[in-house]
């Protein structure tokens, strides 16, 4: 029972520190490098509310990728419904088909800054026994309200374990290159 009740003040704790993120309401948006494509006459350009498909590389400033669509399925989301990170999603916005892009994202578009109070260290006692913690490995922990976090262990003692619910790219700029390949009717 003590275990269970730990783990339901540990999601609450950062649940609500993830609830209090906040987003800048500063208009600088991501600074880009655009590629341009001729056109033939006016072409269709990206609107909120569309449907959009596009490939993309996506990597760090030491030009280390973390995510990328080569090889895939181009991705698709829909403009203005939240599906993607602030910062990409003004990048696409007013693309026209076939335009290609680079754009350099802030972290406070993307994952927003890395925040310490996400980091927890945990006593082992508090933990379920038969659970064993991995440092390095991600896990995800069902919240009280059904939701689901993801979290990762960053080090494992004799007698604690420190998660860090940030994201992997918090507190992070992020390079995207963009290719719009269609806005589906």
């Amino acid at each position: 029972m003590k275990n269970l009740l730990f783990i339901g003040v540990l999601l609450s704790v950062i649940t609500l520190s993830i609830g209090m993120i906040s987003c800048s309401g500063e208009e600088a948006g991501p600074t880009a490098t655009v590629t341009p494509t001729p056109t033939d006459g006016e072409a269709q350009q990206a609107k909120t509310g569309d449907l959009v498909k596009v490939h993309y590389t996506g990597s760090l400033g030491d030009g280390t990728v973390f995510d990328s669509s080569a090889g895939r399925e181009p991705l698709e989301f829909t403009l203005g419904q939240g599906q993607m990170i602030q910062g990409f999603e003004k990048a696409v916005l007013g693309m026209s088909v076939g335009e290609s892009k680079t754009v350099i994202i802030p972290s406070d578009e993307a994952y927003g800054p890395y925040r310490e109070e996400l980091v927890t260290v945990v006593n082992k006692d508090d933990l379920p026994q038969d659970w064993e913690p991995e440092a390095g490995k991600q896990y995800s922990f069902t919240q009280p309200n059904g939701g689901v976090i993801l979290a990762t262990v960053t080090e494992v003692t004799e007698s604690t374990v420190t998660i860090d619910a940030n994201h992997r790219l918090a507190g992070k700029d992020l390079t995207f290159d963009i290719e719009l390949v269609e806005i589906v009717d």
